[in-house]
């Protein structure tokens, strides 16, 4: 019989999907599998065949379950079908988009059918929009700020096919936050940060994701911009960049990575900072963790929410590090 409340994972045979499934087995989590091809779907946990453009089948392939992560991109196409099924099913929902529009979209259009569903909707909960909304909301609490920064380096940056299909797919303008709104981005020319070792010194260019949008949806900011390291950018627009390669026994690539997170206001300047190993990986412990507490019945909160407005930040962030990250906050 499969499991009464359980996780759902659509997308589960993608790269991202995989490292979830792994993630909630490690935490003897009940897990069902949910994607398109059932050729490709994780052996030995129960299945279901579901199509985004079906949703007979999505509501077969949530039916029982109690949560669903969707790790299929583009999001701009997925997450929406997603949504309505999960909500049929009254389970909450959680992705891992780094895509601006769709995590607005899914903002803006569930947030009242969330809580008429008594549910919860997280978009953007993986490396992209869930990591530095979390470190934001840590350093900024409930207050209001001038500016947050978001500074992130990686050492390569291997793209998935998904990502690659998600950039193709993604053409809206950027937007970042100037004199308290949501406005397109002006492109500029390169800034330099200087991250901890091994990063060091990094020419940066201006790149915002969809943690604009989260850390917008609830924290009071007036500037609000995110920069990536220039090579970084270099090589995912390069066609020839590799996908990642697993090293080691848990699946990983050997991809290095650095967010920093600043903020200034009338505290001062508050920084918290984060480290570790391959941003699709990571993703996973960071949804898994938000699916854990949502399938705590007494967890309070219901609508379209951001990660850091859901839990308490620095909580989340603790269970988080050092087992699957290294995060330091220093608020003062």
């Amino acid at each position: 019989m499969e499991p009464h409340g359980a996780v759902a994972v659509y997308g589960a045979s993608g790269h991202t999907g995989r490292f979830v499934v792994d993630e909630l087995r490690r935490r003897a989590l009940p897990v069902v599998v949910a994607g398109r091809t059932p050729s490709r779907l994780p052996a030995a946990l129960p299945a279901r065949t579901a199509a985004i453009d079906d949703p007979a089948s999505l509501d077969r392939a949530f039916a029982g379950c109690a949560v669903v992560i969707n790790c299929a991109g583009p999001f701009l196409d997925t997450a929406a079908p997603i949504v309505d099924a999960a909500l049929r099913a009254g389970c909450s929902y959680v992705d891992v988009t780094a895509e601006q529009a769709s995590a607005q979209s899914t903002f803006e259009t569930y947030d009242q059918p969330a809580r008429e569903a008594g549910v919860t909707v997280i978009p953007a909960a993986g490396f992209y929009g869930g990591l530095g909304d979390l470190l934001a909301s840590a350093l900024v609490g409930d207050g209001s700020v001038e500016t947050i920064t978001t500074a992130i380096a990686l050492d390569h940056w291997w793209p998935t096919e998904g990502t690659r299909r998600t950039g193709a797919r993604n053409r809206f303008p950027r937007m970042v936050v100037e004199d308290g709104r949501l406005v397109p981005m002006v492109p500029a020319g390169t800034v330099g940060w200087t991250f901890d070792a091994p990063h060091g010194r990094q020419p940066m260019v201006e790149l915002p994701f969809s943690e604009v949008i989260t850390i917008f949806r609830h924290l009071k900011v007036r500037s609000l911009h995110t920069y990536l390291t220039a090579a970084s950018l270099d090589e995912i627009r390069d066609a020839a960049t590799p996908p990642p390669m697993a090293v080691g026994a848990r699946g990983r690539s050997a991809q290095r990575f650095a967010m920093e997170v600043v903020a200034v206001g009338a505290m001062g300047t508050r920084r918290a900072k984060a480290h570790g190993q391959d941003i699709y990986a990571v993703s996973a412990p960071i949804v898994v963790e938000a699916a854990t507490r949502l399938l705590d019945p007494s967890f309070p909160r219901r609508g379209a929410l951001a990660l850091g407005q859901a839990f308490e930040a620095a909580d989340f962030l603790r269970a988080l590090s050092p087992a699957h990250l290294v995060v330091e906050l220093h608020p003062s």
